[in-house]
């Protein structure tokens, strides 16, 4: 995009003009007109080593069984953190983290068999659980307004900042939940007192840099230490009832399913659950809206189904909950296929053209994750927006899927997004 000359003799004014052109002039507007659609386009493509070093399978998901400071509490010793892109709120220098390359959110895990628990914390940033495996009881808060509530495979709950939560295992398998957190760093957590007054007891501490530190049962070690927060601290956090947590809960059953959220896809519905994500249905609304760093979508591919190939500017995290599915990343040519199988995490780098295709026998289905509180915004390859052109599909100026025909002309490839 170029400047035209400047004819007004108003110099101050021209200055002003001038800057506000650089501005706007690296600004990654979503949706430029059709006439800019031959501007050279910046394509990202990995070679299969960059693309598998993004993959995470479950077997590549190391336990650490000394995460956190309640670990040698009875009923909370046999519980296991991971951490698969970023250190997520560990307090162990041995976690191992798969991928660190920040994405403005962390995924992770917890797993657990029946009968332990992980005790009551607080974070500064969003936490929202994704249940995998297992029937599980959620409780928050500490005193007379205390709640609790069950959730099990295909729930998501996202807990508010702020508040104590924690979480047992009540079912007989042993269970499994992914997590993300809101942030490259969450800024650690903070322990219910009793927590810190148990561990304290098993010889466990946290410095003020919420590292664990070893000492003697009962016998603080010198150098500054965490100390618990003070009856006046507990009483002035927030509180939520019941019914609002359950605003915060989408069960599996729940989910707003659409197959004509996405213009490429065949066979693919998609499900909003957090936050401003990737669908072009303009009849779907996230349940859970409130800014978290980062959006959520369901997606499930039928046999045979597709999600089409695209291309997003945002960091976008896979997780395969149920099935199989293949990705193939790059455009025509030099296509990468990975296959994902159940609870692979995989980490698609903004820019990459991809594309996720249902694999094995039965249906696939998977979260993502996607970088930031904006909406996505999808890039079409033009095979895909001509073939939705001959059904009489097209994106309306605001991004969502409209009949082509009732479209006039200077509507036509407005809200196509060119990045």
């Amino acid at each position: 995009m170029g400047m035209g000359p400047i004819f007004s003799t108003d110099y101050a004014f021209e200055c002003l003009r001038f800057k506000a052109w650089i501005a706007f002039s690296h600004f990654p507007f979503p949706a430029p007109s059709r006439r800019h659609r031959s501007q050279a386009m910046n394509e990202i493509v990995l070679d299969h080593a960059s693309a598998q070093a993004r993959a995470i399978a479950r077997e590549d998901m190391v336990a650490c069984r000394l995460a956190f400071i309640d670990c040698k509490l009875p009923g909370s010793d046999l519980k296991e953190n991971y951490s698969m892109i970023g250190p997520g709120v560990t307090q162990s220098d041995e976690q191992v983290v798969n991928l660190r390359e920040p994405h403005g959110f962390n995924i992770g895990a917890a797993a657990m068999p029946g009968g332990v628990t992980n005790n009551l914390h607080l974070h500064f940033s969003a936490e929202v659980f994704f249940i995998h495996s297992g029937l599980w009881k959620f409780r928050w808060g500490s005193d007379e307004l205390a709640g609790e509530l069950q959730a099990g495979p295909g729930d998501v709950l996202s807990i508010p900042t702020w508040i104590f939560r924690g979480f047992s295992n009540v079912g007989d398998e042993h269970g499994w939940i992914f997590t993300a957190l809101g942030g490259d760093d969450t800024g650690g957590i903070i322990w219910h007192p009793d927590v810190l007054s148990a561990a304290a007891g098993h010889g466990l501490f946290l410095g003020r840099d919420n590292t664990l530190v070893h000492g003697a049962p009962g016998q603080p070690p010198a150098g500054e230490l965490i100390e618990p927060l003070n009856p006046a601290d507990m009483a002035a956090l927030p509180r939520y009832a019941p019914a609002q947590m359950r605003r915060r809960v989408v069960a599996a059953q729940e989910r707003d399913w659409s197959a004509g959220a996405l213009l490429g896809a065949r066979a693919c519905e998609l499900a909003p659950v957090i936050g401003h994500g990737m669908s072009e249905d303009r009849a779907q609304a996230a349940p859970i809206s409130n800014p978290h760093g980062f959006s959520v979508d369901w997606l499930r591919l039928a046999p045979g189904g597709a999600t089409g190939r695209m291309r997003l500017r945002e960091k976008q995290v896979l997780i395969v909950m149920q099935g199989e599915a293949d990705l193939v990343l790059n455009g025509p040519g030099r296509e990468v296929v990975l296959r994902l199988r159940e609870q692979a995490v995989y980490s698609v780098p903004a820019g990459v053209w991809r594309e996720l295709r249902q694999a094995g026998g039965e249906p696939a289905t998977v979260i993502s994750v996607c970088a930031g509180d904006q909406r996505k915004r999808i890039e079409w390859p033009a095979d895909t927006l001509a073939q939705a052109a001959a059904r009489d599909v097209a994106l309306d100026p605001d991004g969502y899927l409209a009949r082509r025909s009732l479209l006039p002309d200077t509507a036509l490839g407005v809200g196509e997004a060119r990045f």
